[in-house]
């Protein structure tokens, strides 16, 4: 077969209909933690897939972003929920497999925009001692701004080592003595 991707599951129903190597990827500079410039959707023309890793060229110029421009050649995955592909870096690649990210409260989406070792400085800046282990952290979903929780799969949480899913307090940030 040609073009394998035409027929890949995490595609299925995304790929244009008239232009059958076209998908929609939402492309970044970063998440909201990292970058004040917001996502944007533009068209992708896969070349290539590796699994679930898909590469493309950018069909159109985004408008604000610094990282990404039409021509450009991006690596993508599409998310187990969430209604679009997102491009990710080689270094979101390596350290994904180690992290259990659960899918946004308010939207589903179920990757992040950065790596988590990115976040975790931007989160927690500053020297961290060495024997700190981190058994969990929130970040901002860079689709809708709702909260991910983010776990390593190694964290040891009590017997049931996958944390409970995230439920927003109907208190306000303020209000922590009711």
């Amino acid at each position: 077969m040609a073009n394998p991707w035409r027929e890949h599951p995490k595609l299925r129903g995304r790929l244009h209909a008239e232009n059958p190597d076209d998908v929609q990827v939402i492309v970044h500079d970063g998440g909201p933690r990292l970058t004040d410039h917001a996502p944007e959707l533009v068209w992708v023309t896969v070349t290539s897939c590796d699994g679930a890793v898909f590469s493309g060229r950018v069909l159109n110029q985004p408008v604000q972003l610094t990282s990404v421009c039409e021509g450009s050649e991006i690596t993508f995955v599409v998310p187990d929920s969430g209604a679009h592909a997102i491009m990710v870096t080689e270094k979101y690649l390596r350290e994904r497999p180690d992290w259990i990210i659960q899918p946004c409260h308010q939207c589903g989406f179920s990757e992040l925009f950065d790596a988590p070792s990115d976040l975790m400085r931007a989160v927690f800046p500053g020297p961290q001692p060495d024997d700190l282990m981190m058994e969990l952290f929130t970040a901002f979903c860079g689709v809708c701004g709702g909260v991910q929780v983010v776990q390593p799969r190694d964290a040891k949480l009590g017997e049931d080592s996958t944390p409970a899913p995230f439920q927003p307090s109907p208190k306000k940030w303020w209000q922590f003595w009711r």
